[in-house]
């Protein structure tokens, strides 16, 4: 059989209720000894005051009702019991010779009186006794704490004995009735306290539980499921960064399907043209075998292009897919276009050339221009002219770089704008012109790597103008298909 543990919820509250009630109990504990001591201390206080009085009375000799000398212990002892009046919870016994004598009160004092450890002590006593005795003992009332003082008087040969009691359990009972209401006060706060930190907790620990019940509803195949962020405390950011764990998984899951999905798509027919020929191969003529060899080559160097593309935009979905650092974009563009010269004989242009830094992966922006370079050359014939230019203007974001490469080709129609860069999208102007629908994909993907986009739009002439837009000094990556509005220059 097994149990199951205690919940975060129930821990935190056994905890403040547990170090709660430990505080409550020092405190009581700490305040009952406090006055407990102060009632024995007043005890105490009022035993000195009664026998300093009876040692002045002893000391003076004088009867204060006579004038003369006392006759005997006995008298001292009866004339210092009437002066005193004893306190709610005390009592005064005497003694002659070890017979009782007197009390006050007669209730408490006969009670002390007749109890066997008093009468020893008392029989105990010999002229000679100078010294006090303290005892306490167990009686009816609860405990009494009595002291006993030898009393003489000179040339007399009699032995008093003065005893001063005081029931402590008496006078203790209203500290331990109000020890015991305070028990019972935090009884009953304890149990409050407990059901609002249940209360507390069981908020704070809302979204813990989302959280948790989110996590149960995400899947391999939905991770549509988003916790909701309702406070912006540590575990709102909780919540948050386990949101942006879930974006990152699905999009990563996402590129990976559509890796999968493109690459079955657009490998199925170049291996379908592979089967086909190598089936109705003869290996007996060569020219046959000549002529598929070179279609073989062909199609294989085909397929190398599309895995090479498919990975490149696999990895454009990774954090380190654009390393920015600072380029000279006026060396940039004079780079471009040499490199673009080998693209095809075209009339190669420079349109601008700007003269700053900028931040951005030179590598990246390379593969871009010359990408949108190659598909210029397609569209276009040697009579053509194709322009490369670069700018660095202030837009309402801060400044930013732009890149483009014109044409006077046929240029895009307006409504195809759009879905040309997506992936496998070809344009209606293509005319039979082969590719695989996948470069205007990988130049947005960096356009957009680098926090910027790319657009198309008419060039002046006639033509097609692709243009790329970041921020200047750098910037994070944005989703897809944010487009700025300045971009469009």
């Amino acid at each position: 059989m097994s149990f199951r543990r205690p919940s975060v919820r129930a821990k935190v509250v056994s905890v403040v209720v547990a170090v709660t009630a430990l505080g409550l109990l020092g405190a009581g504990l700490l305040t009952h000894a406090i006055q407990t001591q102060r009632i024995v201390d007043d005890i105490s206080e009022d035993f000195d005051q009664e026998y300093a009085e009876l040692r002045q009375l002893a000391d003076t000799g004088v009867d204060p009702a006579t004038g003369a000398e006392f006759r005997g212990a006995g008298r001292l002892m009866s004339v210092a019991m009437e002066r005193n009046v004893p306190g709610t919870n005390e009592a005064f016994v005497s003694y002659l010779d070890g017979a009782y004598q007197q009390s006050n009160p007669p209730a408490l004092g006969g009670m002390v009186a007749e109890h066997p450890v008093v009468r020893e002590v008392v029989a105990g006593l010999t002229p000679a006794s100078d010294r006090t005795f303290q005892r306490e003992i167990d009686t009816e009332v609860g405990r009494v704490w009595f002291v006993v003082v030898p009393v003489t008087v000179a040339d007399r040969g009699e032995v008093g004995a003065y005893v001063m009691a005081a029931a402590l359990d008496r006078a203790l009972a209203p500290e331990t009735d109000v020890m015991r209401t305070y028990t019972v006060v935090c009884s009953v706060a304890l149990v409050l306290l407990g059901l609002f930190a249940w209360f507390v907790v069981s908020r704070l620990l809302g979204p813990l539980r989302q959280l948790g019940a989110t996590a149960a509803r995400v899947t391999e195949t939905d991770l549509s499921e988003r916790a909701a962020v309702a406070t912006d405390d540590d575990l709102g950011d909780l919540a948050g960064a386990f949101n942006t764990m879930l974006d990152r998984l699905s999009t990563a899951i996402e590129t990976q399907r559509q890796f999968l999905d493109d690459a079955g798509h657009e490998l199925r027919t170049p291996l379908t043209v592979l089967r086909g020929h190598l089936e109705v191969l003869d290996p007996d003529d060569p020219a046959d075998v000549r002529e598929t060899r070179e279609l073989l080559l062909d199609e294989t160097s085909r397929m190398g292009q599309i895995v090479e593309e498919l990975v490149l935009l696999a990895k454009s979905e990774r954090s380190d897919f654009i390393t920015p650092a600072p380029v000279d974009l006026g060396r940039f563009t004079d780079d471009v276009h040499d490199k673009a010269l080998a693209l095809g004989p075209r009339r190669w242009v420079v349109d601008a050339r700007a003269d700053a830094d900028v931040v951005a992966d030179a590598h990246r922006l390379t593969q871009a221009a010359l990408q949108l370079a190659d598909n210029a050359v397609k569209f276009t014939g040697a009579e053509d002219e194709v322009g490369i230019g670069t700018e660095v203007f202030d837009g309402p974001s801060g400044r930013r770089a732009r890149l483009w490469v014109r044409d006077t080709g046929p240029g895009v129609p307006p409504e195809e704008a759009d879905r040309i860069f997506d992936r496998f999208a070809r344009g209606s102007t293509t005319g039979g012109i082969p590719g695989s629908g996948l470069g205007l994909a990988i130049v947005r993907a960096i356009a957009q790597g680098h926090g910027g986009d790319v657009t198309v739009e008419r060039a002046d002439g006639g033509g097609a103008r692709f243009v790329m837009t970041w921020p200047a000094d750098g910037g994070g990556p944005q989703g897809p298909r944010d487009t700025v509005s300045e971009e469009a220059g």
